[in-house]
């Protein structure tokens, strides 16, 4: 989501409703399919996006990068910098950067043009993870707030299988100008649909920058940033040039890639479902299983994946460790530090995109000097590295493992 979490920076106060609430999470759900969809997007279109605005792939990657990078900031100072403003108009500004970001790259024909609408967008992400799903739980019914965050992540999930390729299938047969043009007008009817089901949603509380290092100060948290930097920075090294590869080494064209990379998502949520049993019993090999598998199967892409065969096999397996990994490493912080994700939840959300923006700038160095296979390998090599941080120093607590939806 490049990227992310369930904190709730909120207080657990709900929001007095006319009517029934669910319109109204259905329309942050709706905001967290189109961001993840946009945050993604260039993905798909890579060598398209490249070619025509006279750039390397590596640095066309910068689409994925900057956005990133944006995020984390944004998702302090939206966090501490709104104050007690009513988070229903707080949300539609976050849509509406949404908005403008798409229609900025669609109509740009200069790079750093580009950028900057994706530098918008950036903000919209990280104040949307930093505020969105903890929103959702303040809306719903008491009782009801896991299956408000439920529709939150499936909306996420959504994305990540059909919301990536048919961004890659648009770009393919209209142009990817075209493509972001759709995401336009989706962030307009998303920004309208939250303009009439969202209530008015008042500050209970408001969060400071002395609150925020809180996270911080426990060593098991302090681990866990570290493995979550460390897994994320290599998912995303690999999977933002995974079209230049299967179009290049794999030999692969664009319908099949698009075909792939609906698969790689689908994917995706076998791994939530893996992961969650494997979480239940114990989150040390929740983390180590991520790392291997992921470790593995993007380390052995340019060896295996030279044909349709083996790379299908290897992205489906690439997948399902993808499903497993922000489960696998929010679980781990929320046992950690229950008691500071109120306040840190702004931390983790832009150490995770801090991580995806470095990954995706690590892998884009890597393509442009020494070619789009060694982005896999990059990528293989930090997540075992991960694995070998859990495997070394991560033992499982006490409690029983927190059961989360999965963030992508």
């Amino acid at each position: 989501m490049s990227n992310q979490t369930t904190q709730r920076a909120e207080a657990p106060v709900p929001a007095p409703h006319h009517g029934s609430p669910w319109p109204g999470v259905l329309s942050i759900a709706i905001g967290a399919f189109a961001l993840v969809t946009t945050e993604f997007l260039p993905v798909g279109l890579l060598p398209a996006i490249a070619a025509e605005l006279g750039v390397t792939e590596g640095v066309a990657g910068m689409m994925v990068t900057v956005p990133g990078l944006v995020a984390a900031l944004a998702a302090v100072l939206v966090t501490v910098g709104i104050g007690r403003t009513d988070r229903r108009y707080v949300l539609w500004g976050l849509t509406g950067t949404m908005l403008l970001s798409n229609l900025l790259v669609a109509f740009s024909h200069a790079f750093p043009l580009v950028l900057a609408g994706r530098a918008l967008l950036g903000v919209g992400v990280g104040g949307f993870w930093a505020l969105g799903p903890a929103l959702s739980t303040r809306l719903a019914p008491a009782g009801s707030e896991p299956r408000a965050l439920s529709m939150i992540f499936a909306g996420v999930s959504i994305g990540t299988v059909a919301g990536v390729p048919a961004g890659a299938l648009i770009g393919e047969l209209f142009g990817w100008r075209v493509a972001f043009h759709a995401g336009g007008v989706v962030a307009l009817l998303v920004l309208l649909t939250q303009m009439r089901l969202l209530p008015s949603l008042p500050a209970k509380a408001s969060v400071t920058f002395g609150q925020l290092p809180e996270l911080l100060r426990v060593p098991k948290a302090r681990l866990g940033i570290f493995i979550t930097m460390l897994i994320f920075i290599g998912q995303f090294a690999a999977y933002t040039y995974i079209t230049p590869f299967l179009a290049q080494v794999a030999q692969l064209n664009a319908k099949t890639i698009s075909t792939l990379l609906l698969v790689y998502g689908a994917a995706g949520l076998v791994g939530n479902v893996i992961g969650g049993k494997i979480l239940a019993r114990s989150v040390r090999a929740g983390l180590i299983t991520t790392g291997v598998v992921l470790g593995l199967s993007t380390l052995a892409l340019p060896l295996l994946g030279t044909g349709l065969i083996g790379a299908a096999l290897l992205v489906i397996i690439w997948g399902i460790a993808f499903g497993m990994m922000p489960m696998s490493v929010q679980t781990w912080i929320f046992q950690a530090a229950p008691q500071a994700m109120e306040s840190g939840g702004a931390v983790f959300v832009a150490t995770a995109q801090i991580a995806l923006a470095s990954g995706a700038l690590v892998g884009g160095v890597a393509v442009d000097h020494l070619g789009v296979s060694s982005a896999m390998v990059v990528g293989g090599v930090l997540a075992l590295a991960m694995a070998a941080v859990a495997l070394r120093w991560a033992r499982d607590g006490q409690q029983p493992a927190t059961k989360l939806h999965a963030v992508h």
